[in-house]
């Protein structure tokens, strides 16, 4: 009975924790039925739709990342975390993709304009910003032993390795989850969804204690912002450039590489 006394606080901020993760969603949630009733512009309400994506994503995951600190001895329970909300916000999320590297990669294949594509990009940086500030904010009322409005505000390296290392570590992850995103687009909504959030579970588990493995720039800026500050050229080849290259480096090998391959391959046979 004692032990379970003691369990008892830990199951209680556990479960502080996740309710506030669930508010956060039902309110993006909320936030996104009363503009899809009110808001009748397409690109101010693709923006708003973006910025609230962004948002709820940031927020998220900070309250993961320190869910996840609390047991780092038994990763198990983190996961689950990670691939349970994963699903959450690939089913709630619908039409967004909260990650600029997304972004680029529908405008480098033509099914975006420069235009709306920078509008995408001003709402996912806006909302990666304001997510930090809102977090801190919510920590800071205490509901957890371990919500402390100081810990959002100071720089926790995740960076592991030396850089070449940290760059191919992130640059891998974008290059596998951007070709994932793109060939899935013809599986089931609800079987796509799961194999991404499979897919983006084990990428954590596999990086994870190298670098993060965020492979979102709007992400890495909301959950290391005073590392920037602090090491700004470091973390922007990391968390900036490196999934960016891992996008520029899928779009050359499945739009171009592979097709010439094929075709070269083609003609060879018919000689």
């Amino acid at each position: 009975m004692s032990a379970l006394r003691g369990l008892w606080p830990e199951v209680q901020d556990t479960c502080t924790s996740l309710g506030l993760m669930l508010s956060i969603v039902l309110s993006v949630a909320l936030a996104r039925g009363v503009l899809r009733q009110q808001m009748h512009r397409p690109v101010a309400h693709a923006f708003v739709l973006e910025f609230l994506a962004t948002f709820q994503l940031c927020c998220c995951t900070h309250e993961l990342q320190l869910l996840s600190e609390q047991e780092p001895a038994h990763p198990t329970w983190a996961l689950t975390l990670i691939y349970f909300f994963s699903l959450v916000h690939g089913l709630t999320l619908v039409g967004t993709s909260s990650n600029p590297c997304g972004v680029m990669m529908q405008m480098m294949l033509g099914g975006m304009t420069p235009e709306i594509g920078a509008m995408r990009l001003l709402a996912q940086l806006i909302g990666a910003l304001c997510s930090r500030y809102c977090i801190g904010a919510l920590w800071s009322l205490g509901l957890t032993r371990y919500h402390v409005s100081e810990r959002g505000f100071a720089c926790r390296n995740p960076i592991q390795v030396d850089l070449p290392k940290a760059v191919i570590i992130e640059a891998i992850c974008s290059f596998i989850f951007h070709s994932a995103l793109l060939h899935f687009q013809e599986v089931r909504t609800k079987l796509r969804i799961h194999l991404l959030a499979a897919l983006i579970t084990f990428l954590v588990y596999a990086g994870g204690s190298l670098t993060g493995a965020v492979f979102n720039p709007a992400l890495a800026l909301s959950l290391h912002f005073k590392c920037f500050d602090e090491a700004f050229l470091r973390f922007f080849i990391v968390y900036w450039l490196a999934p960016s290259l891992g996008i520029l480096l899928m779009i050359l090998m499945f739009s171009f590489f592979i097709p010439w391959l094929y075709n070269e391959h083609t003609t060879n046979k018919k000689e």
